[in-house]
């Protein structure tokens, strides 16, 4: 079943009295339950397709309709790429923030928090507060708080982008146990295309700025993966090196414009 529908959506913004194409004729379908990642060179518009999608920007042509199945439910949840978390509340007041915001019963609240703050492993660490976490920690904090609120969608912009490589796949490991578990419709943003391959139902890859989709590729390796599976199966290495390939070419095409 569709979930996200995108018809001829395009999108300019005037800086210094000059229109900026930030994306163009982007058309697309996403369906319930899929995990799908968008990868493209730095500036070509996967942000922005993000936050027209969190209703943070207005296309400038073209629609977006979300499926909503459960009125009851929020839209959509974003895990940005900097920390997203509220400095004076404490963990669990974090995670807890969006379930509180919907006036929901205090028991129901209590119940949800605590079981992502687990399933994040950060139950023992739910009175800290934002300064006393690491990186990683705050990232956790981000996605278990997304999932605790129960979107209709998620929407993550580079949500590992300033971790180290360790710490990127304990919680890559972690989203993808959760996300298995709720069939989340996920849209993530990513640069890496070893993440891509490990998380993604589908990878979209967008060209250079104005930002098209230009290609569609379906993983069909089986799930759980592992990161030793994605950089040691050959067909995961031919996707590779044709993502990577593909990404070459736009960003040298970008530095021509």
């Amino acid at each position: 079943m569709s979930k996200i529908v995108i018809d001829d959506l395009s999108k300019q913004f005037i800086k210094r009295d000059k229109y900026i194409q930030a994306v163009e004729q982007i058309t697309l379908t996403i369906n319930q339950g899929e995990f799908v990642c968008l990868l493209g060179p730095s500036g070509c518009g996967k942000t922005t397709l993000l936050r027209i999608l969190a209703d943070l920007e207005k296309p400038t042509n073209g629609s977006v309709h979300i499926q909503q199945n459960d009125k009851k439910k929020p839209l959509q949840s974003m895990v940005f790429q900097e920390n997203g978390i509220i400095p004076w509340l404490s963990v669990e007041d974090n995670v807890a923030f969006g379930l509180k915001m919907r006036h929901l019963p205090k028991n129901y609240i209590r119940e949800r928090t605590d079981y992502y703050l687990e399933k994040v492993g950060l139950t023992q660490f739910k009175h800290l507060y934002p300064k006393e976490l690491s990186g990683g920690m705050k990232q956790r904090v981000s996605i278990a708080r997304a999932f605790a609120n129960d979107p209709e969608i998620l929407l993550m912009d580079e949500p590992f982008a300033a971790l180290d490589e360790q710490n990127k796949f304990i919680l890559q490991e972690e989203l993808l146990s959760i996300w298995q578990e709720t069939k989340k419709t996920v849209l993530f943003i990513t640069h890496s295309i070893d993440e891509a391959l490990l998380l993604s139902d589908r990878i979209l890859l967008m060209s250079a700025q104005p930002g098209r989709i230009i290609q569609d590729i379906h993983i069909n390796t089986e799930r759980p993966r592992s990161i030793e599976q994605v950089r040691s199966d050959s067909t995961m290495t031919q996707t590779f090196l044709d993502v990577w390939e593909h990404l070459q070419n736009e960003v040298k095409k970008a530095r021509l414009k």
